[in-house]
């Protein structure tokens, strides 16, 4: 592809890869080390949810600072301020001092000092890519975060088995550092118009209002996070009561995970005209494969339906993210990107929740075909919606990407697909 051969770009590829690596690896790590010190799995679903409440809760607040404040140094600032909380980690571990209350406190730290990082890098994306290149951007960036995500957590065992939890820790801590140093390298060639003058609530409710300006955006983000609270917890707790056997868990979540990959390689060499649609419709194509998961018997059949909606989970979040980077004005992207991340945490917390009590009252069969069924609702529903926001502003609306050139935001209806330029 051709953008990695830009500088500021490989950078950022480079070293999101190594963070989304080492955030891999502290999941799974975390997990792990929360169930030898209680053997609890209560104990085990607390560390999950304190690793996503404070970024559900605190995410579109802090956004506005990567709008109003240099993206990057903030990016590296954040990175830094990890590196610390994760050597006071190891330290305590050393000590044998971190039991669940303090690493949960942890989990719960580093949560909320990442929170304002996701947005100002998918922002900044704007600043060093020219804009009729996001959604290859985009697509090769979910490449690095997605492929470094799922390699992160089958180095623990081999690190443990070598090392111990501490050495876990300071690669962790490593690759916070590596990506600081990616970030400091970058030079970014578009600042971001950023005015100090603005107060936090009178930036936050600006934010909200140009959201409610793109309400092509709003119905995509809105969709998003309801489609993954309905669908996620089904991919970790029901795909564990259909499959029963730890390994051949591993293997389908495996599956599911390189499809993802190769969803987004295929997504970074193609142009989606109809970005709303297709980021709409991906969910449904999701959820037509999800629906008979808990019926099938064959771990083979259960691997092709998992492949599928791996591949739809790529067109889900892609389209998303270069919809937003184009409708969004720049001074207000990180915080929509913000409502978005905090959404996305919201739906990943209570998720576990929605499915396990799906199928404790319909059984497994049932509760799989009623999400796969709700979310193919959900976004006709939504289809619906988008296409009466287009009957409603017929002519295409002008928006300026971050280079500053004027453009007009793509017409919305039936997605079209054509080749990306190399």
């Amino acid at each position: 592809m051709s953008l990695l051969r830009h500088r500021d770009f490989l950078l950022l590829f480079a070293g999101q890869g190594i963070s989304r690596f080492g955030d891999g690896l502290y999941t799974a790590a975390t997990a792990w080390l929360a169930w030898s010190l209680t053997k609890d799995p209560t104990a085990v679903a607390v560390v999950s949810v304190s690793a996503f409440a404070p970024a559900f809760v605190a995410t579109f607040v802090v956004a506005s600072y990567a709008d109003r404040r240099d993206r990057r140094k903030l990016m590296i600032a954040t990175d830094l301020a990890r590196v610390a909380v994760v050597a006071v980690a190891s330290v305590l571990l050393s000590l044998g001092l971190l039991g669940l209350p303090l690493l949960v406190a942890t989990t719960a730290l580093l949560a909320l000092i990442g929170a304002p990082f996701a947005p100002a890098r998918n922002a900044i994306v704007t600043q060093i890519v020219p804009g009729d290149r996001l959604q290859q951007a985009n697509g090769l960036l979910q490449v690095a975060f997605r492929a470094a995500f799922f390699v992160g957590p089958l180095m623990l065992a081999p690190l443990l088995a070598l090392g111990s939890m501490q050495w876990v820790l300071v690669v962790n801590g490593l690759t916070f550092l590596g990506s600081a140093a990616a970030v400091a390298a970058i030079r970014v060639s578009r600042p971001a118009l950023v005015s100090d003058r603005a107060g936090l609530w009178s930036d936050l409710g600006a934010g909200l209002r140009a959201v409610r300006a793109a309400p092509d955006v709003l119905v995509v983000i809105v969709t998003f996070v309801l489609a993954l609270a309905l669908t996620n917890g089904f991919l970790t707790v029901g795909l564990v009561a259909i499959v029963g056997q730890g390994g051949q868990y591993g293997l389908l979540l495996g599956v599911a995970g390189v499809a993802e990959v190769v969803g987004a390689l295929l997504l970074a060499g193609l142009r989606i005209r109809r970005l709303a649609l297709a980021a709409v419709l991906a969910w449904a194509l999701l959820g037509i494969f999800r629906a008979p998961l808990g019926s099938v018997t064959s771990h083979a059949v259960a691997a092709v339906l998992l492949a599928a909606t791996g591949l739809a989970s790529a067109l889900t979040d892609i389209p998303l993210i270069a919809l937003v980077q184009q409708r969004i004005p720049s001074r207000h992207l990180a915080k929509a990107l913000g409502l978005w991340e905090a959404g996305v945490a919201g739906a990943l917390a209570i998720s576990p929740f929605v499915a396990s009590t799906a199928i404790a009252l319909a059984g497994i069969e049932n509760a799989f075909l009623f999400s796969g069924a709700a979310v193919v609702v959900l976004t006709v529903t939504a289809a619906l919606a988008l296409a009466r926001v287009g009957a409603r502003q017929p002519r295409q609306e002008p928006f300026v990407p971050a280079d500053g050139a004027p453009s007009v935001a793509a017409p919305r209806g039936t997605a079209v697909i054509t080749p990306q330029p190399e």
